[in-house]
């Protein structure tokens, strides 16, 4: 065939050898984008006929397959050859560090022009009243083709290539960013009640776990941690930590303890009896409250701990008055020790 198609003009191979070699240009040269060595976008084809990028891969191929038609007057085999250089020319966006990325879609939008192509060149053949070569042998060659084609190029990308659904992934970003924003939006407005007005965010860290994210706020009166989007406090810590001087009745310990945790850590604290203990002796108090869960029984096995001192300044509000205060507190698993410093 590539004998036959020396014998053919000169302008039609130089045209075919230019478009070829400005598709290779287009594809292969180094960009600034790309995925990972060995991944490909896996995503389902999508918007061929409706994105200026799909159009434009479209467009690329099939000046192509209609210059080689004319050249071998092969449609089918040029077809079946344009579809295995489209996925071979993914594949090195793949494995050579070009910048580049390869797609499912992008094949998907090369495979059409070339097959657009050569349809156009074959209707121009058959208005030239130039049918194309051997039609049943065209045929046999180019199912063949795209055969081994299509078995070599599975094979390789089942073997070597890691596939990724990029459009999955962008919506997955988004989707953090702004449950990022409603988590931080959240945990802010806990610490504004919980330390009360005037509480400014100076910053905040997120970790994520699995499906949910620890979100910890940073204001100018203490930090408060919670878990995002569960909605569960976990944590919180005063930045002032002075009690004022005097010491508390264990029952008033425990009425700021017990109004602090029904409203902000329900769940570990209803039906719990507390313990009490001073931990701090002098002219300042300070006292740990903590409610453990039952020994056996029970579906949560989460200690609460927090720390009350007499009011001297911004603390978490217990809502008790101003002779008490909750200055932290913090949520673990039973079987866990009290920190000993910042509950």
């Amino acid at each position: 065939m590539v004998a036959k198609a020396l014998g053919r003009p000169w302008p039609l191979r130089t045209a075919l050898a230019v478009q070829l070699a400005g598709v290779l240009a287009v594809t292969l040269l180094p960009g600034d984008a790309g995925l990972q060595g060995w991944q490909c976008d896996t995503g389902a084809p999508s918007h061929l006929f409706t994105s200026a990028g799909y159009l434009l891969n479209i467009a690329l191929f099939a000046p192509a397959g209609f210059l080689a038609v004319q050249l071998f007057r092969r449609p089918v085999t040029v077809a079946a050859a344009g579809a295995v250089l489209s996925a071979a020319i993914e594949l090195a966006q793949s494995a050579a560090p070009l910048g580049r990325s390869c797609s499912v879609t992008d094949l998907a939008a090369n495979a059409t022009g070339a097959v657009a192509g050569s349809l156009a060149g074959t209707l121009w053949l058959w208005l030239r009243h130039t049918p194309p070569r051997r039609p049943l042998r065209d045929l046999l060659g180019g199912v063949a083709l795209a055969a081994v084609g299509a078995t070599a190029v599975t094979a390789v990308f089942h073997s070597r290539v890691t596939g990724v659904d990029v459009v999955a992934l962008d919506e997955q970003r988004r989707d953090l960013v702004e449950s990022s924003v409603e988590a931080s939006e959240w945990l802010t407005a806990a610490a504004e009640g919980i330390y009360g007005s005037g509480t400014e965010v100076t910053g905040s860290a997120t970790e994520k776990n699995g499906d949910r994210m620890k979100i910890t706020v940073d204001t100018n009166r203490g930090s408060v941690s919670g878990w995002w989007p569960d909605k569960e406090l976990v944590s919180a810590s005063s930045s002032n930590r002075g009690g004022g001087a005097g010491s508390l009745s264990e029952e008033q310990v425990a009425d700021a303890a017990d109004t602090f945790a029904r409203r902000w850590v329900p769940q570990y604290a209803a039906g719990r009896e507390p313990t009490i203990r001073s931990v701090q002796d002098g002219p300042t108090r300070t006292y740990r409250v903590t409610y453990r869960p039952p020994p056996t029984g029970g579906t949560t096995r989460m200690r609460l701990a927090l720390t009350v001192d007499v009011t001297a300044g911004d603390g978490p509000r217990t809502g008790t008055g101003t002779s008490t205060r909750v200055t932290g507190f913090s949520v673990g698993r039973a079987g866990e020790p009290v920190p000993s410093g910042r509950p």
